[in-house]
């Protein structure tokens, strides 16, 4: 199995556990995530990813296992990180690649079920790490 996707999985604990999130102004509600660079461990691309999409430096602290989207054909690589700092509920970062957007950051609760304006992939992704992360994203 080839991993070509890599996932940044930020968590915080509020009144329940919800995930870092964002909304692309073209693409809907979506994951942090990007491609793995030939020669890159997924762990090391998910903190580049991190970086790149969000402005946040992290690190990762596990593993959540793999999962292969139906819809792209692709494997991706979930990595809890940790972050040094609290952040805020809500903030704006300008992402330079695909030509550069604005994504409006915000924490999305893992109880919760993802809405319509969510991309399909990424409803997916999060039903696998409901499932990854067991009773404690409920």
């Amino acid at each position: 199995m080839i991993i070509t996707k890599a996932c940044p999985v930020v968590l915080r604990t509020r009144q329940s556990l919800e995930i870092l999130a964002f909304e692309h102004p073209l693409a809907g509600f979506q994951l942090v995530k990007g491609s793995v660079e030939p020669g890159e461990t997924t762990a090391n691309a998910a903190i580049r990813e991190l970086q790149e999409e969000a402005g946040i430096t992290g690190r990762v602290i596990r593993d959540l296992g793999t999962w292969h989207s139906e819809i792209t054909g692709q494997t991706w690589a979930f990595h809890q990180c940790h972050v040094p700092a609290d952040l805020p509920d809500t903030w704006t970062h300008f992402a330079e690649d695909d030509g550069g957007h604005c994504f409006r950051f915000y924490w999305h609760p893992l109880g919760s079920e993802p809405t319509n304006e969510w991309h399909p992939i990424f409803k997916g992704a999060l039903t696998m790490l409901i499932e990854s992360l067991g009773s404690k994203a409920r």
